[in-house]
């Protein structure tokens, strides 16, 4: 999904002459006709227009711009996003990531398994996901996968309007809007994707039943007893259990995750940096993604995950001054797009963030926490030197941000 639609204002279209935008009647109409007819909408924020397709999703049609165009919209449209060799989309696109404007379809090259094979059943292979910086074939690592979905859900995109329209509920539909239209291998995404219901307590059975339905293609006695299912959510704990350990996802407090004690250590070795910043204080949300399957008990186990470390908006940042920046921009009532950083083997050190507030111009901000990234720092992206806003820690307090 390109951006937040129904939250931050609406995309004008112009297709076979005349303009829509989402509450013009006959729009849904319009798109149907669009898709059929392999129609391409113009998006109207820039002079001239600017090319889009019709994908078909289960609940209908959605307009999505073209691969590597978003930064040719305007900053205030939807479909605006940070350029690809800023956020490090270009490296994925054609390989991990393959869209297709024709069918509206994007299949998706994971670096990580969702079968059992039976070489993995023997060995009891568990992993940890940590950003790699290994060259390799571009697919897309479980940190990767949930970086993309948050982007296509339109949740690194940040505006004064959304504060306290953000619950779970919202996060959760839009990630499951993004996968709509996601394919891996020749199953869709939203066939393996179980992003946790809000719970309450008058829905628990209902929450439950459905929870089991779900996860009745991965038990052991299934037809389908080889796969595994992918787990985004909020991850409330990490604690002990009588054997091994166990996580605690928020919105399933009856259900703990097993984590064996391999899984465990190799948790706490490679991912303390985002258990740092989570355990630092109550600000940060942390956002586990993982593989897992069922055991004969309909116990879940954790078989592979990564960490992402979110503001208590949802926007995901890598460290503390990130966070400071984030949080910076929130309190001020600015108006950005935080880059997602899909490809962590870049070699020029990305912008953190985009406004999207400013007349005339979007400024980068970089944020420079140390002598080797003040040498990697570089302009990726499109925007011309004279447009970047710089943080260099090590010189002192934040400086004062670009005005609107």
């Amino acid at each position: 999904m390109d951006g937040d639609h129904d939250a931050e204002g609406q995309a004008v279209y112009e297709i076979g002459g005349q303009q829509y935008d989402l509450t013009t009647p006959g729009f849904a109409e319009a798109m149907a006709r669009a898709h059929a007819m392999q129609q391409r909408p113009r998006c109207m924020c820039m002079r001239g227009g600017i090319e889009t397709y019709v994908a078909r999703l289960s609940g209908g049609y959605v307009v999505k711009r073209m691969p590597d165009t978003g930064d040719q919209h305007a900053p205030s449209c939807p479909h605006f996003e940070v350029a690809v060799d800023a956020s490090g989309l270009r490296s994925l696109l054609g390989t991990a990531i393959r869209e297709d404007p024709v069918t509206g379809l994007t299949a998706l090259k994971l670096d990580f398994s969702l079968s059992r094979s039976p070489q993995r059943l023997a060995s009891g292979h568990t992993s940890v996901h940590a950003p790699s910086t290994t060259p390799s074939c571009p697919r897309l690592s479980l940190r990767g996968l949930l970086l993309y979905l948050w982007e296509q859900a339109g949740l690194t995109r940040w505006q004064p309007g959304f504060a306290g329209k953000r619950p779970w509920a919202t996060v959760r539909r839009r990630l499951l809007q993004a996968a709509g239209n996601k394919i891996v291998g020749r199953l869709p995404l939203l066939d393996r994707l179980f992003v946790p219901e809000p719970f309450t307590a008058e829905q628990r059975e209902a929450l439950e039943r459905r929870r089991a339905a779900f996860w009745a293609m991965a038990t052991p006695n299934s037809a389908s007893s080889g796969q595994r299912l992918l787990l985004i959510g909020e991850l409330k704990e990490i604690a002990p259990a009588r054997c091994g350990f166990r996580a605690i996802v928020k919105h399933m407090p009856d259900q703990a995750f097993v984590i064996d004690e391999h899984l465990y250590s190799r948790i706490t070795r490679r991912l303390q940096p985002e258990l740092s910043l989570w355990n630092a204080g109550d600000d940060i949300r942390m956002i586990l993604i993982g593989t897992f399957s069922i055991g004969a008990s309909g116990v879940p186990t954790l078989v592979e995950l990564a960490l992402t470390p979110t503001t208590r908006e949802w926007i995901p940042v890598k460290d503390a001054f990130e966070q400071h920046l984030v949080e910076r921009l929130v309190a001020e009532e600015r108006s950005f797009l935080k880059n997602a950083h899909l490809d962590p083997r870049m070699p020029v050190r990305p912008p953190c963030a985009v406004l999207i507030d400013c007349p005339r111009t979007e400024p980068e901000l970089l944020v420079i926490a140390n002598a080797d990234q003040a040498r990697s720092a570089g302009s990726p992206g499109r925007l011309a030197a004279e447009t970047r806003w710089t943080w260099c820690v090590a010189d002192g307090p934040m400086p004062a941000l670009p005005r609107h």
